[in-house]
């Protein structure tokens, strides 16, 4: 049994091709437009064929580009380098100071020695 993911990849790959059929058809034989009763002008039909899908590109293009540059424009700045390296240094500093500290073995304290 096929998946969700794949019924939904075979629908989509049928409208699709339907599309570009339908696409290729229109822009050679625009006549063919008149089964389902338009009469148009050929240089009109194939005109419009061509100026809907590149103004839809044009469109989805400019959209990304709007979305790149408001994500660029409201994204903070990040830290310059020397002070990242800096603020490393110093938490690698204070490791390892503290690791001596952790490491070494603790003295039992001494007995005070009894005098006789």
């Amino acid at each position: 049994m096929a998946s969700k993911d794949q019924a939904i990849g075979g629908v989509i790959f049928i409208v699709c091709a339907l599309v570009g059929i339908f696409y290729v058809v229109t822009l050679f034989y625009p006549k063919w437009l008149g089964v389902f009763g338009l009469n148009t002008n050929d240089a009109n039909v194939q005109f419009w064929i061509i100026a809907v899908p590149v103004l839809i590109a044009f469109i989805a293009i400019m959209g990304i580009g709007a979305w790149i540059g408001w994500t660029m424009a409201t994204t903070p700045p990040p830290k310059p380098i020397e002070e990242i390296t800096s603020e490393m240094e110093t938490e690698e500093k204070k490791a390892t100071e503290e690791k001596p500290a952790e490491e070494a073995p603790e003295e039992e304290p001494k007995k005070p020695e009894k005098k006789k």
